[in-house]
C-alpha cells in the first residue's frame, strides 16, 4: 500500500481546483440561479471533470455545505466590517445590526440573490444555505449584543425581525425596480436617505433614556 504523502505540486492542485470548483458554484448561481445549479453545469464553468467534484466535496450536497460555510465567513466579515463603533444601549446595538445587515446586502449580489431565492424557490439548498448564514449572523449578534438587554415590556424579537424584514425588502426592491413605494433606491444619496430614517425609527422605539443611556 502506498503512504506517501501527497506533492506539494498535488496540493496546490487539488486547492485550485477546490477554489476553481467553489467560484464556478458562486459564478452558476449568479448567473443562473438555483434550477440550473447541478453538478454538470457547476463543472463545465470551473472547467473540470465532474468527478471531482464527488473526489473533493462528496457529491452536490458536500459543496452546498462547502459554499454555505463559505459565505458565512464573508457574510461575517462584512458584517465585521460594517460595525466599528462602541455600543452603550441596545438600542445602539440594533442600530448598528441594521446598518451593517442593509450593507452587507447591498455590498454582495450573490447574498441578496439567496435572499430572494429563499423565497421564491425554496429547496434544500437555499434551506442549508440559510442556515449557515443564520448561524453566522447569530455568532455576530451574541457577540456584539453582549449584556445589553432590551425593555423587558417589549416584544423586542417581534420588533426586531419587522425591522430586519423590512431592510432585506428594501434591497431586494432596489435591486429588481430602483426604488419602493415612490422612494429612488439607486444612489448613495438616497440610501443614506433610508439609513437616517431607520436610525430615527429605532431610537423612537429604543430611546436611549429607557435604556439606560444617555
Amino acid at each position: 500500500m502506498n503512504t506517501a504523502p501527497s506533492s506539494p505540486k498535488a496540493t496546490r492542485d487539488r486547492a485550485a481546483t477546490e477554489r476553481a470548483i467553489l467560484d464556478a458554484a458562486k459564478q452558476v448561481l449568479v448567473e443562473q440561479g438555483f434550477t440550473c445549479f447541478g453538478v454538470n453545469a457547476i463543472a463545465r464553468a470551473a472547467g473540470c471533470d465532474k468527478q471531482l467534484i464527488y473526489r473533493y466535496y462528496g457529491g452536490l450536497d458536500g459543496l452546498v455545505d462547502a459554499l454555505g460555510t463559505e459565505l458565512s465567513h464573508l457574510f461575517g466579515e462584512q458584517l465585521e466590517f460594517e460595525s466599528s463603533r462602541p455600543l452603550e444601549n441596545y438600542g445602539e446595538f440594533v442600530e448598528q445590526m441594521l446598518l451593517a445587515l442593509l450593507r452587507t446586502f447591498r455590498a454582495s449580489d450573490l447574498l441578496l440573490r439567496i435572499a430572494a431565492w429563499e423565497i421564491l424557490e425554496p429547496s434544500p439548498i437555499t434551506r442549508r444555505l440559510a442556515e449557515t448564514r443564520g448561524a453566522a449572523l447569530m455568532h455576530w449578534v451574541r457577540s456584539m449584543r453582549g449584556d445589553l438587554e432590551p425593555p423587558e415590556e417589549m416584544d423586542f424579537g417581534a420588533i426586531n425581525a419587522i425591522l430586519i424584514a423590512a431592510v432585506q425588502h428594501l434591497v431586494l426592491s432596489a435591486h429588481a425596480t430602483g426604488g419602493f413605494g415612490g422612494v429612488p433606491l439607486d444612489s448613495d444619496a438616497d440610501w443614506k436617505r433610508i439609513e437616517a430614517g431607520l436610525v430615527a425609527m429605532v431610537r423612537a422605539i429604543y430611546p436611549p433614556s429607557s435604556l439606560g443611556g444617555s
